[in-house]
This record gives C-alpha cells, sequence and structure tokens, in this order.
C-alpha cells in the first residue's frame, strides 16, 4: 500500500508515494563459469561466478542472464555498456569498476564493498542494493527507476543530473550526497538512517523527508536560499 506523504503540520500531503517495484531473483540451476577471462561483447547466461578475480578485464558490451556473481573482485575491471538482466550480485569487492552507461534490470546487489564505481548515464530499473558500503558512487546523468537502497552505507555519492523514479532510501547511511541538477519523482528518503546533502538541497523537489530530517537540513536550507540565522 502506497504511504502518504506529510504536508504541514502532520497531515496527509496532496498525493502518495509511489513505492518502488523490488526485483524477483529466481536464478535457475547455474552453471560454474569455467571461461578465464571475459570478453568484451561476451553472452554469459546461467553462469555462477565464484570467487572469480577479474581485476582489470575487459567485458566492455557483455550481456549477464540469470548470473550470479559471488565474492568477486572487480578491481578496475571495464564493463561499459554491460547489461545484467536478473542476477543477484553478492559479496562484489574492488575499486574503479567501470559500469558506465550500462543497464541493470531485475537486480539484487548484496553486500558490496566498492569504490569509485563508475555508474554515470547507466540504466538502473528494479534494483536493490542491500548492505555493504559503496564510497564515491558516480551516478551522474543515470537513470534510476524502483531503485531501493537498504542498509548500506553510500559515501559521497554522485547524482549530478541523475533522474531518480520511485527509489527509496532504507535503513542506510547517505553522507555528503551531490543532488546538483537532479529530477526527482517519488523519492522516499525517509527511511534513511543519515541523511546528509552536500550539493543540490535545492533539487529536492518530487522527494518526501520526515520532520527530523528537515530540522537536519535546516542549516543547508538556510544558506542555499542566503538566510542568515542569528541567535
Amino acid at each position: 500500500m502506497a504511504r502518504r506523504a506529510m504536508g504541514e503540520g502532520g497531515g496527509p500531503g496532496r498525493g502518495a508515494v509511489k513505492a518502488a517495484r523490488r526485483p524477483e531473483v529466481r536464478l535457475p540451476p547455474l552453471e560454474p563459469f569455467r571461461e578465464g577471462e571475459l570478453e568484451p561483447d561476451g553472452d554469459y547466461d546461467g553462469l555462477e561466478f565464484r570467487e572469480e578475480d577479474l581485476t582489470g578485464q575487459d567485458g566492455g558490451g557483455a550481456r549477464f542472464m540469470d548470473c550470479a556473481l559471488t565474492g568477486c573482485a572487480l578491481d578496475g575491471t571495464r564493463l561499459q555498456h554491460a547489461r545484467i538482466l536478473d542476477s543477484a550480485l553478492t559479496g562484489l569487492r574492488g575499486v574503479g569498476t567501470d559500469l558506465a552507461e550500462s543497464t541493470l534490470r531485475d537486480v539484487e546487489l548484496v553486500d558490496a564493498r566498492l569504490g569509485g564505481v563508475q555508474l554515470h548515464g547507466a540504466a538502473l530499473e528494479r534494483v536493490v542494493i542491500r548492505g555493504g558500503k559503496i564510497d564515491y558512487l558516480n551516478l551522474r546523468k543515470a537513470r534510476l527507476t524502483d531503485v531501493v537502497f537498504e542498509g548500506c552505507v553510500l559515501v559521497e555519492p554522485d547524482f549530478g543530473g541523475a533522474r531518480l523514479e520511485r527509489v527509496e532510501f532504507v535503513d542506510c547511511a547517505v553522507k555528503g550526497a551531490d543532488l546538483t541538477g537532479v529530477t526527482l519523482a517519488d523519492v522516499d528518503l525517509r527511511g534513511a538512517a543519515e541523511l546528509d546533502i552536500a550539493r543540490g538541497v535545492d533539487r529536492l523537489s518530487g522527494a518526501v523527508i520526515s520532520s527530523g530530517q528537515l530540522l537536519d537540513l535546516a542549516p543547508v536550507l538556510a544558506a542555499q536560499l542566503g538566510i542568515r540565522v542569528e541567535g
């Protein structure tokens, strides 16, 4: 059931917040990946990548369908324009993974430990990012539709110029977010355990926040509006 946005005085807002549609990933029996290294434009269907070291490999333009990647190292792995569909990604780790302009649809990303992930220009649809920590996530000009950030830590995520529709933040910490030029529709921030917006607080139209978050953001909002607060 959709939740009501809260207006002034705690009453119901003018419209409901549309909930994100979560993915339902049901993997078939999988075959182990035995091909050694990723290949550009490779086609991977029904495979399990377990504890694979994919450091520095080039899988640009590859398609992953009904796959499980578990405990894999992705340091500097190149996956630009890749398509990751109906797949479960668990315990991934790495720095500088390049997923620019890729497509993630019906994907669960669980307990990742990643830094400097490039997802600019990417399309995420029905994606859950649960647990783990992602530093310096680059989502500039990305499109996020039906995405849930749950129980994770996002350090200085960059949403500049991105479009977020039906996106939820649940029990997660968002630190130093950049919302410059972002477009929001049905974005629910009320469940964030920590919400720190470094830039773009003026772009919160289309989001719903709690009264406590409003108080926390008051200094940033005042600075944005040029209001001096004294006494």
